[in-house]
């Protein structure tokens, strides 16, 4: 929502306001969905089109049939959902356009669990190298592979029988806004100055009263301990920013959720119309800070402009 904000603000979409894209999670979903073009070259999707994927699709997301519910025994004995219903909606979204087709440059993140290292799928590198180009639905189920949720993304290689094996890239760049600024860097590597646009989607502190963790083994950890890493890490990114980038070059957009507002895979009307009220506030509350930014993004004037787009890839943060 703030970023249709700023196309309406700007009169620009947001492939032609920003010089590189990043994205995890939702984030990677967004920032694919934004810059897939249609067949005259132009975004197949304004950001306010992208507000309604998830109000309209969100139920087929994250649906499950009965037997499917019985056997996982809520995300215990196996996944939370099929994969079904998000292979289909975002093979729906993007067809077969594929990531080197990207109106501007993208970086999504995800995680590959069988060579266990870090996985970022860059526009850049799949322009250049036929071996990094990939349809950007994978790209997208790849980077929203949340475990305990969805099943590990396997997207074939050029090697005849390998493979790569996903999961959500926010198991260790839940904000990818540094990510960003290295690309950056390494893009633009004369650029005298970049403005970063960070933005959250939302965070909610639960207090851990000492009282309570002193006798916490590792069942009552395992939930709070990896809400703590997620935020942390998010935190951190936003910490080093502010210390790296000069005033007026960073802009850092986040929200408080309410309590019952952060799970991931809650469809109900009622809330999804509370987040998007969340999000009209984000944007009134940020008024002049969203001015300024919009001042910087038209014309680029030959800056490099970084935008961050942060979700908590499998839940808020």
């Amino acid at each position: 929502m703030l970023l249709a904000w700023l196309e309406r603000r700007t009169g620009q979409p947001v492939s032609k306001l920003f010089d590189i894209i990043a994205g995890t999670s939702t984030g990677g979903i967004l920032a694919l969905g934004l810059t897939r073009p249609n067949e005259a070259g132009q975004p197949a999707f304004s950001a306010d089109e992208m507000v309604a994927l998830y109000e309209r699709e969100g139920s087929r997301i994250f649906s499950s049939n009965f037997w499917h519910k019985l056997r996982s025994l809520g995300a215990i004995g196996d996944q939370k959902y099929p994969s079904k219903g998000v292979d289909e909606v975002l093979q729906r979204y993007f067809g077969q356009t594929r990531l080197s087709e990207a109106l501007t440059s993208v970086v999504v993140p995800s995680y590959e669990i069988e060579r266990r290292m870090p996985f970022f799928f860059k526009s850049e590198s799949a322009r250049t190298q036929s071996t990094h180009d990939f349809p950007m639905w994978q790209v997208a189920r790849a980077t929203s592979a949340a475990p305990t949720y969805f099943e590990p993304a396997r997207i074939d290689t050029s090697h005849a029988g390998d493979y790569w094996a996903l999961i959500d890239g926010g198991v260790f760049a839940n904000n990818p806004a540094a990510c960003a600024l290295v690309e950056a860097r390494t893009q633009f590597p004369d650029a005298k100055d970049y403005v970063v646009c960070s933005l959250g989607t939302g965070v909610l502190k639960r207090r851990i009263a000492y009282e309570d963790a002193r006798h916490w083994g590792l069942a009552r950890w395992a939930k709070p301990v990896l809400d703590i890493v997620l935020d942390s890490v998010s935190e951190t990114v936003d910490y080093q920013l502010r210390q790296l980038l000069p005033p007026g070059s960073y802009y850092r957009f986040q929200t408080s959720l309410q309590r019952g507002s952060e799970k991931l895979d809650e469809t109900d009307a009622r809330h999804i119309r509370g987040l998007r009220l969340l999000g009209e506030q984000m944007v009134r509350e940020n008024a002049p800070a969203l001015e300024r930014l919009a001042g910087a993004l038209t014309p680029l004037n030959n800056r490099s402009v970084v935008p961050a787009a942060v979700p908590v890839d499998a839940g808020p943060g």
